[in-house]
């Protein structure tokens, strides 16, 4: 502490400013007038068979990976688990048919999802989680599969580049390079559209609504509607939950306990060097967007969950803008807990609601 007193006071009083200076130029606007959280969709059992199974597979695949993390560990690992997550779901018998979207300059491999009797012009575009860094067409199947059985429509998921070896920015070119294409391009070869979903769960949920906010801002066909699964809204770590639920959400503990132990305005500071753009810009908190004049939009996410926050004000200030968006909150459920449909009744039941969802927007048929 010695060191500490021998700093002078017109130094420290530097720092203090420059510190205010960051965080004041990096962190958007305040939010919390939107931190009012509605009332439970679903209350559910915090100590049934499926739960346990989940939170014990959380520990095996995300807490003690981490646990054992080093250096030489890289994302390649993690990526490798994803996928074999995906794969290990033999029972999501599709065709799953591969795609390449040629747009904008950009090539995206990707591929589609289809179940028998799917209808090519009724198209959901999937932007698969994974914090950006992880995760793919292939980890998402659980997903991807039980839209395109809810709704019959041919789902899409691009496979977008991944961080740390691209930028964000890279991730966002993608997608909207994917929502252009799927306007015009079906699972059978170039045809319009009839009827648009998007749809994405954590980061992927994040570029959903970064998506409709772009649609609309760039003159193009809206989707119908859109689903977001627990997504990240805002990038600059701000609301509550993100301290609060630490230690429920055993998924993204691991990933951003080291994060937040960083004072505030070295953690903004650090956002902005590694996604080479401001944490509060639009492109990347959606949140801090307009939010008027949007499609209708379903949001599911969980009270024990990180993100929580983020949806609650998320949908708070697109209501208070005046466009057609509803939470659905579950009780004790982990992040993105609808891909656990294996094991989880309440996945089931979410990932139904969803194909309610579609089919009153018309994304799918009545």
């Amino acid at each position: 502490m010695l060191h500490l007193l021998l700093i002078p006071p017109a130094f420290a009083g530097l720092v203090g400013l420059v510190a205010w200076g960051v965080t004041k130029r990096l962190s958007g606007k305040d939010l919390k007038a939107f931190d009012q959280a509605p009332p439970l969709h679903r209350d559910t059992d915090p100590n049934s068979d499926g739960l346990k199974v989940v939170n014990d597979y959380l520990v095996e695949n995300f807490i003690k990976p981490a646990q054992a993390a080093n250096a030489k560990t890289g994302w390649e690992n993690k990526r490798e688990r994803f996928e074999q997550a995906g794969l290990a779901r033999t029972d999501l018998v599709a065709e799953y048919r591969d795609a390449t979207v040629e747009m904008n300059g950009q090539t995206v491999h990707g591929r589609w999802t289809l179940l028998p009797g799917y209808d090519p012009d009724r198209r959901i575009l999937y932007l698969h989680g994974g914090a950006f860094t992880v995760g793919s067409d292939i980890s998402h199947r659980p997903i991807t599969w039980n839209l395109a059985k809810r709704t019959g429509c041919a789902v899409f998921t691009p496979n977008y580049r991944l961080m740390p070896e691209n930028s964000r920015r890279n991730t966002i070119e993608d997608s909207r390079a994917a929502y252009h294409w799927i306007l015009d391009n079906g699972p059978d070869g170039p045809a319009p559209v009839e009827a648009l979903g998007v749809a994405g769960d954590s980061a992927g949920g994040n570029l959903t609504l970064m998506m409709i906010n772009y649609a609309r801002d760039h003159g193009l066909r809206q989707p119908d509607a859109a689903y977001a699964l627990s997504p990240s809204s805002d990038a600059t770590a701000a609301s509550p939950t993100f301290k609060e639920n630490i230690e429920t959400d055993l998924m993204l503990q691991p990933l951003l306990r080291p994060l937040l132990k960083l004072p505030r305005p070295l953690l903004l500071a650090g956002m902005r060097y590694t996604a080479k753009i401001n944490p509060s810009d639009p492109d990347v908190s959606p949140i801090f967007n307009d939010l008027s004049d949007l499609p209708p939009t379903l949001v599911q996410a969980s009270q024990e969950e990180m993100l929580y926050g983020d949806a609650v004000r998320y949908v708070n200030k697109a209501k208070a803008a005046g466009s057609p968006i509803e939470l659905q909150a579950w009780s004790h459920m982990p992040h993105v807990f609808q891909i656990f449909d294996d094991v989880l009744p309440e996945a089931r039941d979410a990932l139904d609601e969803a194909g309610t969802f579609f089919r009153k927007h018309g994304v799918a048929k009545p």
